[in-house]
């Protein structure tokens, strides 16, 4: 036995002889042996290689002094009444829901940049889209550890809108990080934390256009088409813009792939659709044409049945029909936003054309 192994032959003095570092190592070894799971990652970096040390430097343990240091473990085990762990992260966790996002940011923040926490666990936290400016703007090796610590999701949508040649040289760099050493990525990861800090927290979590289009989908189409032509005559690129944005009953022909229709139609109450179906095929407008291509694109006999339903329905006033296409446009938002289908975009539209 070495000068570094914990002597054990006298029964008499075998634990005074173990430090708490060793005794940690004997129960370790025990709960590995016996199949337990042990987050052993969740020590810190120094712990888990004081840890590593002590387990190496044993040699043999009898049975008298494995039994005394499980049962001096059990007893400070039984004797504890509360724990805390985890640190900023464990304690951001347990609160989590119970205080406010905003507050919760700023602790990861704060302890990003003071090192109490890894940099990049609120990297990744952020919203992708505010990297995009730094994987523009920084050097193209900043850009590559930047897209090697994300999500692999969030790393191909931030390189599939940045240009081409950007793209390929980061990706090029990407190549190149099998040298950079975990103090560079951590001073790269503050870095970007004080970055980000130092832009401002917006309001709005969408964008001016989004929440224009988004109020105009659900008002009326006389207060849409007023708001559109001030618009254009104030600022006809954002009014453009909005417009794009602006999904109508109108739309649907061009927006909705046909086989996607009998789900729209099943998610809609049958006297909703039936009123929505009636104004639009009443005024011989620009609501017909979307009319007809939902009748054309379910069966025959729900076809029938509707339009059965329609003629017995009679003239629709202007205001309950506008509200049953716009409970429409809402159940095919409702399937969009769960994933059940997908809208054509405009510009899908318009390269077609």
């Amino acid at each position: 036995m070495n000068a570094q192994t914990p002597t054990v032959s006298d029964p008499q003095s075998r634990l005074p002889n173990l430090s708490h570092r060793h005794k940690a190592a004997i129960v370790v070894k025990l709960l590995i042996s016996e199949g337990f799971p042990l987050a052993l990652d969740r020590l810190s970096e120094d712990e888990q290689i004081a840890l590593t040390h002590a387990i190496g430097e044993m040699n043999r343990i009898d049975q008298t002094t494995l039994h005394e240091v499980i049962k001096e473990f059990a007893t400070e085990l039984n004797a504890l009444a509360l724990t805390f762990s985890g640190g900023v992260d464990g304690a951001l966790n347990l609160l989590e829901g119970k205080i406010a996002p905003q507050a919760a940011e700023r602790i990861r923040r704060e302890a990003s940049v003071g090192k109490t926490l890894d940099p990049w666990d609120h990297i990744r936290r952020v919203d992708p889209n505010r990297l995009l400016p730094l994987l523009e703007d920084e050097s193209v090796e900043v850009g590559a550890v930047i897209l090697s610590k994300l999500p692999i999701k969030s790393a191909a949508e931030l390189l599939g809108q940045l240009p081409g040649e950007r793209a390929r040289r980061i990706t090029f760099a990407v190549s190149q990080t099998g040298m950079v050493t975990p103090e560079a990525v951590a001073r790269i990861g503050a870095s970007v934390i004080e970055e980000l800090d130092e832009a401002p927290t917006l309001a709005f979590d969408t964008p001016p256009v989004d929440r224009i289009g988004a109020i105009l989908n659900s008002s009326p189409a006389s207060t849409r088409e007023d708001v559109l032509d001030g618009l254009l005559e104030t600022d006809p690129e954002f009014a453009e813009d909005v417009r794009r944005t602006i999904f109508t009953f109108a739309n649907l022909p061009t927006r909705v792939d046909p086989k996607d229709v009998p789900k729209i139609t099943r998610d809609v109450d049958a006297a909703i659709l039936v009123t929505a179906l009636a104004a639009a095929l009443s005024d011989d407008g620009a609501d017909t044409p979307a009319a007809e291509f939902l009748l054309e694109n379910i069966s025959q006999r729900m076809a029938g049945q509707l339009r059965d339903e329609i003629g017995e329905r009679g003239k629709v006033k202007k205001t309950e029909g506008e509200a049953a296409m716009t409970a429409v446009i809402d159940a095919l938002r409702t399937l969009e936003e769960t994933g059940e289908i997908t809208l054509i975009s405009p510009d899908e539209d318009d390269e077609d054309g």
